[in-house]
């Protein structure tokens, strides 16, 4: 099984992968690194500043990791903001037989009550070098990501101006919709 979780920047994508690789020893791959290959590689002469772009030139490999991973009957998650809304496209039906997708979303509230937790959360799984969230920006990137969702018809783990963030929770709710057991302890 292959579990995608896209979504913007500082939503805690990399903390629900751990989360979940706890509770099924499944391995994760946080698509930062793959782009960090390319780009201290040299192979590629977009920066960490080109999302947008990145998004497009790192899903073709990422999309055959996944292919690769189902084909040899293995686990795999997959996270991060480099998942295009239009993911499916890269598949047949057989191999989505095989992949659960989700993108996570803040909605404008939360983001504007809690930008100091975010902010300070920034760094709970990967240590980011001078990462400054900026709060406009993750509203409009969460915002562009649930209109993905809906033109995409993904699943949307959406937290909501009222709601609280809980990574164990928000894991548990994938593994769920998925249909995954979570390993015996």
């Amino acid at each position: 099984m292959i579990i995608l979780i896209g979504g913007s920047s500082h939503v805690g994508k990399t903390l629900i992968a751990q989360k979940l690789l706890e509770k099924t020893a499944f391995p994760y791959i946080s698509l930062d690194h793959l782009k960090m290959g390319f780009i201290r590689s040299g192979m590629t002469k977009l920066s960490v500043e080109d999302d947008y772009e990145m998004r497009y030139f790192l899903w073709p490999f990422a999309a055959e990791i996944a292919k690769t991973a189902i084909e040899n009957q293995q686990n795999l998650i997959m996270e991060g903001c480099y998942i295009p809304g239009e993911w499916k496209q890269s598949f047949t039906e057989d191999y989505l037989a095989h992949i659960y997708g989700t993108f996570i979303t803040m909605s404008e509230g939360y983001i504007r009550k809690h930008f100091s937790l975010i902010a300070s959360c920034a760094s709970a799984i990967e240590r980011r070098i001078d990462d400054k969230p900026d709060m406009e920006r993750l509203i409009q990137c969460s915002k562009d990501f649930q209109a993905d969702c809906e033109r995409f018809a993904i699943p949307n783990l959406h937290i909501g101006d009222t709601d609280s963030f809980n990574a164990d929770a928000l894991a548990a709710r994938i593994l769920q919709e998925a249909g995954i057991a979570a390993k015996a302890s």
